[in-house]
């Protein structure tokens, strides 16, 4: 593989997967698509190198300037997605255009240009709820939000064009991801950066004991890179991180290692179809060579440090849109 598009590639888990990939394959040269919505950012890969990627602004919804920036490569790993459970219940249109629609364009352009690898990366949570156990990747898909409902879409369209066209696609579905560049809509940094400031930390009232498995952003970028390389077409792979904490063992965590108190707790009203517990086996990437390294104690104390670091990152996106957002998502509840 020496010229890989990355669509979504200015997000959070893209751009740690173009990292990787450029850190760790001195041949291999990036086509880096993304829409640059509310989440995308160029200075997530603000370090990359230009002699080896390139950055193209463009929507996967739009057929032909996703083919135009796809033609010459020889592989495709798609990370573009609306990505937000809550914001999905707010509205669900805009995640079925992107994660099934924009899904169906990328694998119909790559049989035209009969592209070699095509990745689709999913999510665990389009199993659903499982209250003991792990899920296969054989198990039903049982979707319960407008998000995983549109994710688990895309993953049929991309696996009915490995079945009637050949298109050689591989699913990964990986479990919750954490780590630094991870827009503060999301659980870990939205804590982080409130706690810091010392706000709020509005936590789902029902939801404290809700389970969810940590993977760290780095083991996720090297699981979907051993799935794209070593994976068989056709095939789906769980990337897990093998550490399951309830939602209250996170929040006291970050509380503890930003030196606040437990009175920033705000219990909020709980998200309509909150699933109690997600858990993946992910037996069949290890026998393909992968491990997740990361511990999760260390991980989440390196994560909370980094965006105690970098508050230039985080500081000018709390603002405007987010603010916004926030207001309707919380400011009810």
């Amino acid at each position: 593989m020496k010229r890989i598009m990355v669509t979504g590639g200015a997000g959070f888990i893209g751009s740690a997967f173009v990292r990787y990939q450029l850190r760790a394959y001195p041949d291999v040269h990036i086509v880096n698509f993304d829409k640059l919505t509310y989440a995308g950012n160029l200075d997530n890969v603000r370090e990359a190198d230009p002699a080896r990627h390139i950055f193209v602004r463009g929507d996967i919804a739009d057929f032909d300037a996703l083919y135009t920036a796809l033609n010459g490569c020889d592989a495709v790993v798609n990370f573009a997605a609306e990505s937000h459970v809550d914001r999905s219940i707010l509205g669900a249109s805009e995640f079925l255009d992107t994660n099934v629609r924009g899904v169906y364009n990328i694998v119909e352009a790559a049989r035209r240009l009969e592209v070699q690898h095509v990745l689709l990366v999913s999510t665990d949570e389009v199993y659903g709820s499982i209250s003991e156990g792990s899920f296969k990747e054989t198990d039903r898909l049982n979707p319960r939000n407008p998000y995983s409902a549109a994710k688990a879409g895309g993953e049929l369209v991309g696996m009915s064009y490995y079945h009637t066209f050949n298109v050689p696609v591989v699913v990964t579905r990986g479990s919750n991801t954490y780590g630094p560049y991870q827009y503060p809509e999301k659980v870990l940094p939205l804590f982080v950066t409130n706690a810091l400031d010392n706000e709020p930390l509005p936590l789902y009232k029902g939801g404290e004991r809700n389970v969810r498995d940590w993977l760290y952003v780095d083991d996720h970028a090297r699981g979907i890179d051993v799935a794209l390389r070593r994976g068989t077409p056709g095939e789906v792979y769980n990337i897990a991180g093998g550490n399951e904490r309830e939602n209250i063992t996170l929040t006291r965590k970050i509380l503890a290692l930003t030196g606040k108190d437990e009175s920033l707790i705000k219990l909020v009203a709980d998200r309509p179809g909150h699933d109690r517990r997600y858990s993946i086996d992910a037996g069949k990437l290890r026998g393909l060579g992968w491990r997740s390294e990361m511990d999760w104690d260390q991980g989440v104390t390196e994560t909370v440090h980094w965006y105690q670091e970098n508050e230039w990152w985080w500081r000018k996106i709390k603002s405007g849109e987010f603010r916004e957002y926030y207001q309707r998502q919380y400011g009810n509840r």
